[in-house]
């Protein structure tokens, strides 16, 4: 996979991801139409956003002999490049639904939801203050909304980033206050969010790991709403 040229030198892949198919409105190598049907009544904001062609799909598979480091790696990047996508668009028409979605395929030693774990915990301590909300899903996976409605399991993981709703979002966010605080006066001035931090994922995790307390980056069982996620 490649990644964006951020902080001056774009970073080299490991090959621990393979494209299967490039971001598309209407993906064809996964099957998305019953389940955004499914979750649609769970979030207002899904089908309008389909409608307008506004929800993109990036499609990953990890290669067989790939390292968990190497897929959490290459699963940052693509979170990073997919939050840079958005950001100049938010302030278009119709920009608040914009939403983009980073499918995951294909086993591994470890299984997507931890996989995911740790790029999704930094990728929203990173976005969150520009006014970016960052999700994942994983298969197999079982929760229920705030009216303790059954949300339907995803047919397969992925990350997902969208533009913050500023009113509502912050409540998803309990368990980091500091985030849900930064996230209801987010502004996108235009930052590099990095701040200064090296644009390496083992770096990047690290910090990430300072920012532990009070909850490991692990999902609840339940989660309040689907594609609203935390």
């Amino acid at each position: 996979m490649t990644t964006p040229d951020i902080g001056g030198a774009s970073r080299p892949s490991a090959g621990a991801l393979r494209l299967v198919e490039g971001r598309t409105s209407e993906p064809r190598t996964v099957d998305i139409s019953d389940y955004l049907r499914a979750v649609a009544s769970h979030c207002p904001f899904l089908m309008p956003s389909v409608a307008r062609g506004l929800t993109g799909w990036t499609v990953y598979e990890i290669a067989g002999d790939a390292q968990a480091a190497e897929v959490e790696a290459e699963l940052f990047h693509a979170g990073v490049q997919a939050a840079e996508w958005i950001r100049p668009l938010t302030t278009r028409r119709h920009g608040p639904l914009l939403c983009e979605n980073i499918v995951l395929l294909g086993d591994a030693a470890a299984d997507h939801r931890e996989l995911m774990a740790w790029p999704h915990w930094a990728l929203k301590h990173l976005y969150g203050p520009v006014g970016l909300m960052f999700g994942k899903f994983w298969t197999g996976e079982e929760g229920t909304d705030r009216q303790g409605r059954r949300i339907p399991s995803p047919p397969f993981s992925f990350l997902t980033v969208r533009c913050a709703v500023r009113p509502v979002d912050p409540r998803f966010l309990a368990d980091t206050p500091d985030l849900a605080r930064s996230l209801s006066t987010a502004v996108d001035d235009g930052r590099e969010v990095f701040q200064g931090l090296p644009y390496e994922w083992k770096a990047v995790k690290t910090w990430a790991s300072s920012l532990l307390s009070p909850q490991p980056p692990l999902p609840p069982p339940n989660r309040p709403a689907a594609f609203r996620s935390g």
